[in-house]
C-alpha cells in the first residue's frame, strides 16, 4: 500500500492507514456503487470521508498504472488544484494505492474531510418554492464563474457534486465533489455555458443563471440565456432517448 498524505496530516500517516486497513469492516456507509464505496469515520477528532475506488480491469489497470493517474490520485490532486484557486472543496488529506508486483493498479483510496452540509442544487431542481432558491443560483454562477476563471472544467458539474452549506440568511458556501473528471483548459463562452448541462436545469433556473452570469462577465444576456437554454435542453433530449432505446431493447 502506497500513500501519500498532506503536509498537514503527517503525523497522522498511521491513523490514516489503520482506517484504510479497516475500511471493509469499519466506518459508516454513505454511497455503495458497481465500482465505488464511500464511507464516514473519525480521524483524531475530524470526521473523514473514505472513497473506496474497486480494481479496475486489466486493460485500465495497465493505463492508470503508467499512462495516467489513478482516480485517487487526480481527486487528491485537482482538490489541492481546487484549494490553492480559492475554490472550496473537501480537504485533501491522502490517497492510497495497493499496486503489485509488476507496478500494476489495484484498490485505491481518497480520504478527505467531511463536509456536513444542508444540501445540493438537487434540492433546488425538485422544490420551486426552495427558500432563497434565486439567490442561492445567483451565488451558485459565481461559484461556477470562478471555477471556469481557474480554468477549471468540471466534466462532472451535476446537480450532486456541489455540496451547499447555509451560513447565513442570504449567504451560502459552494464545495465542489467528485474531482476525478476535470480538464484545465481556457473556456470559451459557449462551452461555459456547456458545463452547466448536467445541472438538469429547468426554464426559470437558466434564465437567473443566465442573467447572473452575464453580468459577471459583461457578455450579452439574451446571448447567454439563448445559448444556456440550448445546451440544457439539448442534454435533456439526448439522456430522454437514452432511457427510451433502454426501456425499448429491455422489452
Amino acid at each position: 500500500m502506497r500513500i501519500t498524505i498532506h503536509p498537514k496530516y503527517a503525523s497522522q500517516k498511521n491513523a490514516v492507514l489503520q482506517l484504510v486497513m479497516a475500511f471493509f469492516d469499519e466506518g459508516d456507509l454513505i454511497v455503495k456503487g458497481s465500482r465505488n464505496t464511500i464511507k464516514s469515520n473519525v480521524l483524531g477528532e475530524k470526521k473523514v470521508n473514505i472513497k473506496y475506488f474497486k480494481k479496475p480491469g486489466l486493460f485500465k489497470s495497465v493505463i492508470y498504472s503508467f499512462f495516467r493517474s489513478t482516480k485517487a490520485k487526480r481527486s487528491y490532486d485537482y482538490a489541492n488544484y481546487l484549494l490553492g484557486h480559492a475554490i472550496s472543496t473537501p480537504f485533501p488529506i491522502a490517497y492510497l494505492e495497493k499496486r503489485n508486483g509488476l507496478g500494476l493498479i489495484g484498490d485505491s483510496y481518497y480520504v478527505s474531510q467531511q463536509i456536513d452540509y444542508d444540501f445540493t442544487i438537487r434540492e433546488l431542481i425538485h422544490d420551486p418554492l426552495f427558500p432563497e432558491r434565486n439567490i442561492i443560483l445567483e451565488q451558485f454562477a459565481e461559484f461556477t464563474f470562478k471555477m471556469h476563471e481557474a480554468n477549471v472544467n468540471f466534466l462532472d458539474h451535476s446537480p450532486g457534486n456541489t455540496l451547499i452549506v447555509k451560513k447565513g440568511a442570504g449567504e451560502y458556501d459552494f464545495f465542489l465533489i467528485d474531482l476525478n473528471r476535470m480538464k484545465f483548459e481556457s473556456m470559451s463562452i459557449e462551452a461555459r455555458m456547456d458545463n452547466f448541462k448536467k445541472m438538469w436545469l429547468s426554464k426559470t433556473m437558466v434564465k437567473v443563471i443566465a442573467k447572473k452570469y452575464a453580468e459577471l462577465t459583461n457578455q450579452s444576456e439574451e446571448k447567454l440565456h439563448a445559448l444556456l437554454l440550448e445546451k440544457t435542453l439539448d442534454f435533456k433530449r439526448k439522456i430522454t432517448k437514452k432511457k427510451w432505446v433502454k426501456r425499448k431493447l429491455k422489452r
